[in-house]
């Protein structure tokens, strides 16, 4: 059974809506497939409906979007939308704002411009969607002239690189959620804790494999070892980690949008009986 578990809609930073989502997978042929938006499942209820009428499944997911010295997002499979998600959801709205105007103030007096919270607000494709750092940043390349299409995404890109990633003059980590609280809240929605895109993960081998091994004992429930950018040593390498460990092991395209790099439905990834069973538990009708 092939499966794309982490992929995002305009309920987040993707492009698509849910449905839209729901009709690309059954398009790629494959008929199973995870919704993560980050920090919120507000688009799962439209995807699972379309992934119904479609006659694939959808696992109910997100993707906590979590912090240390460096970026470490964990994904949730099959969790529950109930009092602690929305809990969780509504500090996570409130803290992207004040660490979204935070960013705007900074970027304003590095680049000299006049953006201003309402701008990025904007540029959610839904009212109700978390704010998210691409939000602010294609704020930003809108004010620098920069207009929808090839040249947009590359100015926003470098955007990120120059000013609002780590270390750089615009970046925030203001109420940032930890792993630790990611992993917590994965839990007590009832789901399933995975360690996304290790190898997109900026750290020496060593200190990753520090990261992981805490993680674990966290109560980490598996690794997405099969990835867009994971080259093939980097997949042989997470899932023998994740074996060794007791670990499931997931897999997914980060597809947002078309970008030239992320697709739907690839790399080719199939759960193993162990993972199917995981999100059985969970309640999902696979």
């Amino acid at each position: 059974m092939r499966a794309d578990l982490h992929l995002h809609s305009l309920c987040s930073d993707g492009k698509y809506a849910p449905a839209e989502v729901a009709a690309r997978c059954k398009e790629a042929g494959f008929s199973l497939f995870s919704l993560t938006d980050h920090d919120s499942m507000e688009g799962v209820p439209e995807a699972e409906k379309a992934a119904k009428e479609l006659g694939i499944c959808c696992v109910p997911g997100w993707e906590v979007s979590a912090y240390e010295d460096v970026k470490v997002h964990i994904l949730g499979y099959g969790c529950e939308r109930g009092e602690a998600y929305f809990r969780f959801l509504k500090e996570r709205k409130e803290g992207a704002l004040v660490r979204s105007e935070d960013m705007i103030e900074k970027a304003n007096a590095v680049l000299g411009l006049n953006v201003g919270l309402h701008d990025a607000l904007a540029l959610r494709a839904r009212p109700d969607a978390p704010l998210h750092t691409m939000h602010v940043v294609r704020a930003f390349a809108r004010a620098l002239g920069a207009t929808e299409g090839d040249a947009y995404r590359e100015t926003a890109g470098k955007l990120y690189l120059e000013f609002f990633d780590r270390g750089k003059p615009a970046y925030s980590d203001l109420c940032r959620p930890s792993p630790e609280d990611a992993i917590d809240i994965i839990h007590a929605a009832g789901g399933i804790a995975v360690l996304a895109h290790p190898g997109r993960i900026r750290l020496s081998e060593r200190e990753k494999r520090a990261l992981l091994g805490r993680l674990v004992r966290l109560g980490l429930d598996g690794i997405e070892c099969a990835y867009t950018t994971h080259t093939e040593e980097e997949t042989q390498a997470y899932s023998a980690y994740a074996e060794a460990h007791g670990l499931m092991i997931s897999g997914g395209s980060d597809f947002h949008m078309e970008d030239g790099v992320h697709v739907v439905g690839m790399p080719v990834f199939e759960p193993d009986e162990r993972l199917l069973n995981a999100l059985r538990s969970c309640g999902v009708g696979i």
